[in-house]
């Protein structure tokens, strides 16, 4: 088994092949850490030639609070009343500092992806 960077789209498409082949290897042998080496190159490869940007912040908040199993009159108190919440998720309004330092708290999310710019619905 030989190891070598992926460096074209033929690479690629061959890697993504053998890794299928050996995705089921038992662990702990040859080919389960050839596999695992496979998987590592794929996803540099992956992450370099189809990268995916975060969400805008409204998308972020909508996504983190499907996840939690949250519904907007949830995040009233930390954004400001069932109205406000309603104008931000459908932006119309957009987040404060304040807004911003409370959800970071209440979601988990990282301040730096609620402080990107987004534009507004008119």
């Amino acid at each position: 088994m030989e190891i070598k960077p992926i460096k074209t789209e033929q690479d690629y498409q061959v890697s993504l092949a053998k890794l299928d082949e050996l995705f089921d290897a038992p662990i702990g042998t040859i080919e389960s850490d050839y596999a695992d080496i496979l998987a590592l190159l794929i996803d540099e490869y992956e992450k370099k030639h189809f990268p995916i940007e975060a969400p805008d912040p409204i998308e972020a908040i909508k996504i983190r609070m499907e996840e939690m199993h949250l519904k907007q009159k949830d995040l009233a108190p930390v954004i400001g009343g069932n109205n406000r919440v309603s104008e931000v998720l459908n932006k119309k309004r957009k987040l404060t500092v304040e807004m911003i330092r409370n959800l970071t708290l209440k979601l988990n999310l990282s301040p730096n992806l609620l402080i990107k710019d987004y534009q507004l619905s008119i």
